[in-house]
């Protein structure tokens, strides 16, 4: 996790942090505004900014928000986009991944993102609302009433009706501002394009009869490398008369907006107009790649498309833009809509959705495959950008007649998304959902498919320390697995059921069913991060009954196999084990080391179960290198994460023993009074900033103070004179 600076720690005159989108072009006018609803932020907490489509309430808002949020001194500015979520429930998830929150547990969603709120000091953008606006409206009022340094910024078509929310209605640009807009650009196409006496009256007047609509203006300015200023005028009057209609009541400036994009489109071709249309289905933003498999055919070769797309990218139809030197697209939600209905008119959206689905299916197949392999990292944040169509196509599964199979085979397939990557909450929702609805099969792919969502639901679950439908379910699989005689699923229940006795407590058990399914595994030929878990989980098993070079052994062998095809993931837990092996012996230089290596893994993947446990060890291995302040501190620090993550240290005796050696240990140096001073010091941070502090911390120079709440004093230096207990062998961790 990143770690947000606090507004002291910020540079005077600095935009606060956040995930506000690049600009990639020049904004246009609007200063009296944007200094207008930054005075609207200063008197009410919620403000909501209105308009028709194409209005420019995104960008503007998006704009406006980096101003407020640094004059009212905001420690962070977040902005999600709902436009791209189709399911009420779907809500909260979305700010969640938005505000970067992991949490592991069974908590409702809504709970989670109130709790992680309430002490902070932020500016939250939520845009695209208007299509779920009884959810957002209330999410708005419970986040309010729990986060008094709360304000958020709505923008969409219509208010929320929230008690206290302020209505900012954005009017359209003005006639010089709009007249700038077109020749910005127009300049952006045709280098050199400058208002002047031969073009000034006719783009005035086409800004005048687009009412000043930014988006219209834009896809105006889109045409100027075909047509001049007077040729666009002239057109544009052709297509007044001819899409004069639309709705009887509809406001005017929406029949403006729809007669612009209807006129942008009228001048497409056949194949752009079809490719618009076939876009449509993309939720957020996509790839070349996928947009050639899904668009292609029946009237647009494949190796046409990017030809078709650059056409439509020119028009401003389509959005490229550029993050970390990779390429994708995305459409405005008012032209993606109009592309969903000729779409609809057509015929064809189901055959597309299909497609849509087919594709994404795919890419999760070829990630979870990837996912063993040096790709990891790669393969998160693949998974991570491809969120908002990955949603659409398990819905898609999951409400189309004879698709249940499918949608049970794409939540499943995420698996490692779920589980290594902090979204448990996410992933128990679409398996849930999934095994709910009857299957069409007993026997053939429809059960395996259903099985293999089953283990996994179950795994979840026991990550979220839930462990009564974690048994429910494995139970289920276990059962139908024998009866289809599905070797496979047989032992991934059966490691998912060791694995859930091992958080139990029940060794004996947890290492009997372990063996069996790592043999069942051989037996299968099945190879990869999870069969590395159950192996790893196997070495905790052992070494929790007292048996630690045999865990050893294990992890080595697991370590070893990690290098050889890149994976990282299962990797570092795997060290974490090691390094408790390298603190019973004494080697803490090593046992640091390696556990330092953990903390970089975990982080990479946001895996907060990784990251606290690794957290907890390192405090024990700190007390033992003589700093009882720095280890009360990180014990304090893993507090506060352990919520995020369920039950602490999974209610576990034998998981609970280096956690109470540490912290016996560090009272007997500090005394109580100090000792519990430390604890709440690390309580206070961050859980970007305890990774931060654990990772910049060696022994020659590690930071000397940590950042407090607002208001509150810096945590002092916390080294002790070195007076280490000896550190004995015998007991064990996992």
């Amino acid at each position: 996790m990143r770690r947000e600076l606090r507004p002291a720690d910020r540079p005077e005159g600095s935009t606060p942090p956040g995930n506000l989108p690049r600009e990639l072009n020049r904004f246009v006018g609007r200063a009296a505004e944007l200094a207008e609803l930054t005075r609207a932020l200063e008197a009410a907490r919620l403000v909501t900014v209105t308009g028709a489509g194409g209005v420019g309430k995104s960008r503007f808002s998006a704009r406006a928000a980096a101003l407020a949020a640094e004059h009212l001194g905001c420690e962070a500015v977040r902005r999600v986009d709902l436009a791209t979520v189709r399911e009420p429930n779907l809500v909260e998830y979305a700010l969640s991944a938005a505000l970067e929150l992991t949490d592991h547990t069974s908590r409702p969603q809504r709970d989670v993102l109130l709790d992680h709120l309430g002490q902070r000091q932020l500016l939250l953008v939520i845009d695209g609302f208007e299509h779920l606006v009884d959810a957002c409206a209330s999410l708005v009022q419970e986040l309010l009433g729990a986060a008094a340094d709360l304000r958020i910024l709505a923008v969409g078509r219509r208010p929320l009706s929230v008690e206290g929310e302020r209505i900012f209605p954005l009017a359209p640009l003005g006639a010089g501002d709009a007249a700038e807009l077109f020749a910005d650009r127009a300049a952006a196409l045709l280098p050199g394009f400058t208002l002047d006496d031969g073009n000034r009256r006719h783009v005035v007047e086409v800004c005048r009869r687009l009412d000043c609509l930014p988006l219209a203006v834009e896809l105006a300015a889109g045409r100027l490398r075909a047509l001049s200023p007077a040729d666009v005028l002239g057109r544009l009057d052709d297509r007044f008369r001819l899409l004069t209609g639309g709705t009887r009541g509809a406001l005017p400036r929406h029949q403006t907006l729809r007669t612009a994009i209807g006129w942008s489109h009228e001048l497409c071709t056949a194949q752009e107009r079809l490719l618009w249309a076939r876009l449509s289905v993309f939720s957020g933003q996509f790839d070349l790649d996928a947009a050639e498999y899904i668009c292609s055919g029946d009237g647009l070769h494949s190796d046409a498309v990017l030809d078709v797309l650059s056409e439509l990218i020119a028009q401003s139809v389509v959005i490229r833009e550029e993050a970390d030197s990779v390429v994708r697209y995305r459409m405005l939600d008012t032209v993606r809509a109009y592309g969903a209905d000729w779409l609809e008119v057509s015929g064809d959206t189901t055959r597309m959705r299909r497609r849509h689905r087919d594709w994404y299916m795919g890419l999760a197949t070829w990630c979870e495959l990837d996912w063993f392999s040096p790709r990891q990292a790669d393969v998160a944040a693949q998974i991570g950008a491809e969120l908002p169509n990955l949603r659409v196509a398990l819905e898609f599964c999951l409400t189309e007649p004879g698709e249940t199979h499918l949608g049970q085979y794409l939540a499943s397939t995420l698996w490692f998304y779920w589980a290594g990557c902090g979204q448990l909450s996410e992933g128990r929702h679409w398996l849930e959902r999934s095994v709910e609805l009857d299957a069409e099969s007993e026997d053939g792919d429809y059960a395996r498919s259903r099985l293999k969502a089953l283990w996994v639901l179950g795994y979840v679950a026991i990550l979220q320390g839930d462990t009564v439908p974690a048994l429910a379910a494995l139970q289920e699989c276990r059962d139908g697995a024998e009866r289809i005689g599905d070797a496979t699923a047989v032992a991934y229940a059966e490691h998912r059921r060791g694995c859930l006795a091992l958080v139990t407590d029940d060794l004996p058990r947890a290492e009997g069913l372990l063996r069996t399914a790592l043999a069942g595994y051989r037996e299968i030929g099945e190879l990869n991060s999870s069969v590395l878990m159950g192996q790893v989980e196997l070495a905790m098993a052992v070494a929790f009954q007292g048996d630690l070079a045999a865990a050893v052994e294990l992890c080595e062998d697991v370590r070893l196999i990690c290098e050889d095809h890149g994976e990282r993931w299962t990797l570092a837990y795997a060290l974490y084990v090691l390094a408790y092996a390298e603190w019973t012996k004494g080697d803490l230089v090593r046992a640091r080391q390696l556990l330092r290596e953990c903390l970089v893994i975990g982080d990479t993947f946001h895996d907060l179960l990784g990251t606290v446990l690794t957290i907890e060890l390192l405090a024990l291995v700190t007390v033992s290198e003589g700093d009882a302040g720095e280890a009360a501190l990180l014990q304090g620090a893993a507090g506060r994460i352990w919520p995020s993550v369920g039950l602490p240290l999974f209610g576990s005796e034998h998981y609970n023993a280096p956690h109470e050696r540490c912290a016996s240990d560090a009272r007997a140096i500090l005394g109580d009074a100090r000792f519990e001073s430390f604890v709440a010091a690390g309580a206070r941070l961050e859980p970007g900033e305890a990774v931060e502090r654990a990772l910049g911390r060696n022994t020659a120079s590690r930071p000397a103070a940590v950042p407090g709440p607002r208001g509150a004093h810096p945590v002092p230096e916390t080294r002790e004179p070195a007076a280490s207990p000896t550190v004995q062998g015998g007991e064990t961790t996992g």
